[in-house]
């Protein structure tokens, strides 16, 4: 008698499944695509990590009540807005205030000292903290370095107020650098209230109290860098130059590009309390910037809409050179800070 059930090897088909016996379930067809992975369902998921989102609640909270809540105030930016009438009372004006905000010299000298504030210390601030960065990594004694990172950070805890008082009394008129130069019959520097070397002056201030503390970010891409490629490469023949130019900056690029679309992105708040403490002593012309323009013209004369109107616009510019700085990421080959998958 033969055995017609022949076993399955290479080049022979396997045989059919039999079909299943009479009032027997039959499997529908496409169910198995829809079928979730076993532990993947969102109750699952929610089980498993439960705590991780516990942990995110205050976060989330500080995000709604500060952030997501005061964004739906923007509506008296159409508004002629009074406290006293509250939101439901005060008359629809439209886009009134919007007319008379871009309508305004005050305005847009505001938004022009801004832009070049901006620019100004994007190419002689951003790069600071990289090239601090790579020092830092370089240094050889673990003492050393860890004191060397606390002098650099440790600015980054004072307020404004201390570092201008600082500057004051270093290189103000009555400043210490300003003595010792009358005592040997020069005269006295007035760098703090030159309105032409303002922007010279700012910069210089943050570079010295916030300079320190952006190496923070570039230090953690250094650790992540492969220790082996520089091996490689001195192995090579490369040497520390090249090694810089072709393993650590390539290495630095995506958190380069990263930080430099937040950057320009926040390119229109430049600091509130550093220009307001220094606004009389150079002059409006030379320190007024888009915060204290709202200040003044929200807070000090009451014009609430103005103020919104002025806000709205801000966050407005603002977002729109967040996407076209993502975009030109993603033609560069970087995934900035989002990517469409």
């Amino acid at each position: 008698m033969i055995d017609h059930t022949a076993r399955t090897g290479p080049g022979r088909p396997e045989p059919a499944p039999a079909a299943p016996a009479d009032g027997a379930a039959r499997p529908r067809a496409g169910r198995a695509g829809r079928d979730r992975p076993p532990g993947k369902s969102l109750r699952a998921r929610l089980r498993r990590d439960w705590q991780l989102l516990l942990m995110t609640v205050p976060a989330l909270g500080l995000l709604a009540v500060f952030h997501y809540t005061p964004t739906l105030g923007n509506v008296i930016a159409f508004q002629d807005y009074s406290p006293y009438r509250g939101f439901w009372d005060s008359p629809f004006v439209g886009f009134d205030n919007f007319y008379w905000l871009l309508t305004d010299t005050s305005f847009w000298d505001a938004t022009l000292n801004t832009l070049t504030i901006t620019v100004f210390q994007l190419v002689f601030y951003f790069p600071l903290p990289i090239a601090l960065a790579v020092l830092l990594d370089s240094v050889m004694s673990p003492r050393l370095r860890l004191f060397l990172q606390t002098v650099v950070y440790m600015p980054h805890f004072f307020s404004w107020v201390l570092v201008i008082t600082l500057f004051q009394q270093i290189i103000g008129g009555a400043g210490l650098i300003s003595q010792l130069l009358r005592r040997n019959g020069y005269g006295g520097l007035e760098i703090m209230t030159d309105p032409d070397a303002f922007l010279l002056l700012v910069t210089a201030e943050v570079v010295w109290k916030d300079a320190g503390w952006g190496t923070i970010i570039f230090l953690a891409a250094l650790a992540a860098i492969n220790q082996n490629l520089y091996e490689a490469a001195a192995a090579d023949g490369a040497g520390r130059w090249r090694r810089l130019w072709h393993i650590t900056l390539p290495g630095l690029r995506p958190v380069i590009v990263l930080l430099l679309i937040l950057r320009l992105g926040d390119s229109l708040n430049v600091g509130f309390e550093q220009f307001f403490l220094q606004r009389d002593a150079v002059g409006r012309q030379a320190a007024e910037v888009l915060d204290t323009f709202v200040y003044w013209r929200t807070l000090a004369v009451g014009e609430w809409s103005y103020g919104a109107a002025a806000g709205l616009v801000k966050g407005m510019v603002g977002l729109v050179l967040i996407l076209v700085a993502n975009k030109v990421a993603h033609r560069m080959g970087e995934n900035g800070i989002y990517r469409r998958t």
